[in-house]
């Protein structure tokens, strides 16, 4: 593929915020008092997770050119906000985050020794209502600024007006991305583009024994949802696009696969940038396939740089 020329685009990421955490050290005893690992730690490092990290994957893409992402969301009133807000701001996105002073900012906590993963420790809770109704407010005083906007749903409250969201947007001629979750997927009727993983899908539709059958269920969906289109991302098999004119299948990126934690945020932070450039869809999908197949290679959440992506392209 020629590398494409990237517009201006224009992206606003909301969903559910989250600071991910990673502490690492060396192992080399197990500890008397239980049989587990002692992590002596000797570095510690914050990242951008869950919208946030679709957000930051947006930017790193886009602003090279004069792109625009903001990011909207709930947090805490606490350091772990904080941190968001500053890590934001480096990575060059606008951010809206309203605080709830009731609410601890989501943080996944990975303790690692010798690069693998050791324990994982989530903090979170559901942010009020009330919060959540004016964040709907000043959604809809920012989509005329965005020409793409992206739900970015981890289930954890940030999305209760989901529904009303896409209304919204697509009455107001924006492209839609979501990335589901759960088994209710009529509050994305209507959306542009859906991109479930393969484990997703199932929860939906279940299970399937050949590629036909998969076909025929992800495109009863597609139509019974009024969706453009349907992006099935399927790890090593590749991805899938069902769309009004058909199916086009992407095979897999050949590469050894190290940590797929964040690869549906880098899938979709591609896409919107690349649609929002006036890119096709099948050539977006394309690029948007060959982005998670460079970033399964890294560590934890990480970002694509333009270089990456358009290497020897």
């Amino acid at each position: 593929m020629n590398k494409p020329e990237l517009a201006q685009a224009r992206v606003l990421v909301v969903g559910d915020i989250m600071l991910d955490r990673y502490w690492f050290g060396d192992v080399d005893r197990i500890s008397p008092e239980a049989p587990v690992p002692v992590v002596r730690v000797r570095r510690t490092e914050d990242r951008l997770g869950g919208a946030a990290n679709v957000a930051r994957n947006a930017a790193a893409l886009s602003h090279a050119v004069g792109g625009q992402t903001a990011l909207m969301g709930v947090v805490g009133q606490d350091e772990a906000a904080q941190r968001i807000q500053q890590l934001l701001s480096e990575s060059g996105v606008q951010a809206y985050l309203q605080q709830d002073a009731e609410l601890p900012t989501t943080i996944k906590q990975r303790v690692l020794g010798r690069q693998q993963q050791l324990l994982r420790i989530d903090f979170e809770e559901s942010p009020s209502r009330d919060i959540l109704l004016d964040k709907l407010t000043e959604f809809e005083k920012l989509l005329p600024h965005y020409d793409v906007v992206v739900l970015s749903d981890y289930g954890k409250g940030g999305l209760q007006h989901i529904a009303r969201m896409i209304t919204l947007a697509r009455a107001a001629n924006k492209i839609v991305l979501v990335d589901p979750k759960g088994d209710d997927y009529q509050r994305y009727r209507g959306a542009t583009l859906l991109t479930p993983n393969r484990a997703e899908l199932k929860q939906v539709v279940g299970t399937w024994k050949t590629e036909a059958e998969l076909y025929a269920k992800a495109s009863q969906l597609r139509q019974e949802l009024t969706l453009d289109a349907l992006l099935v991302t399927r790890s090593e098999e590749g991805m899938t696009l069902l769309s009004e004119a058909g199916v086009v299948h992407v095979p897999a990126q050949a590469r050894e696969v190290f940590d797929v934690s964040g690869a549906g945020d880098t899938v979709i932070a591609t896409l919107a940038v690349m649609l929002g450039s006036q890119v096709s869809l099948v050539e977006s999908v394309h690029w948007a396939n060959k982005a998670g197949g460079i970033v399964v290679g890294k560590l934890g959440t990480a970002v694509i740089q333009p270089d990456e992506l358009f290497a020897l392209a």
